[in-house]
């Protein structure tokens, strides 16, 4: 899997299970959520992604999402 839907599955994966904690454990939960959209919307105007750092050092091929 390339790099980009990798990010793309493990933000989607964050945010889901920030809901379910938040709805059903404790609703500071959703902060993890918030989190996750800010650096989202962050990287997609300075391109500066954490996790596509780490991913890329132990080998995850870059790729191209929507084409």
């Amino acid at each position: 899997m390339a790099l980009d839907r990798v990010i793309f599955a493990f933000a989607g994966v964050m945010i889901i299970l920030s809901l379910t904690l938040g709805l059903l454990v404790h609703i500071y939960w959703l902060g993890l959520a918030a989190f996750v959209g800010l650096n989202m919307l962050q990287a997609a105007f300075t391109g500066f992604c954490p996790l596509a750092m780490m991913l890329k050092k132990i080998g995850v091929k870059p790729g191209r999402a929507f084409s």
